[in-house]
């Protein structure tokens, strides 16, 4: 069975959205690396990322406080990336940050 993540107030949700240039050469390898390091960050959830048909990427990150979420955001390789990602990478993104306000959660079964 998938694991699944239960929200709860508090928690710090990023929508990342971006297109990526024609010529993104190192992208997916950058990318890989990041989600590593994302993974292994204290206060780290989850993370998804979903392709739409005309190319639109959207990747949702979630965070269990603000504080892990700041972390995540100032770490030093990760600032690399960002920079990488403006240079390299992205015709253009969109980053939306939240905080859970309100959570529930049903699953057919329970």
């Amino acid at each position: 069975m998938t694991q699944r993540l239960v929200p709860e107030v508090g928690q710090v949700v990023t929508v990342f959205r971006s297109r990526l240039r024609p010529d993104a050469d190192g992208y997916a390898d950058h990318a890989d690396q990041m989600d590593a390091l994302a993974s292994a960050m204290p206060g780290y959830l989850e993370h998804k990322s979903f392709t739409a048909e005309d190319g639109e990427r959207v990747t949702v990150v979630t965070f269990a406080d603000r504080a892990a979420h700041d972390a995540w955001g100032s770490h030093p390789e990760h600032r690399v990336a960002q920079r990488a990602g403006v240079e390299a990478y992205y015709e253009e993104y969109s980053i939306s940050v939240g905080s859970v306000e309100r959570a529930s959660a049903w699953v057919r079964g329970d």
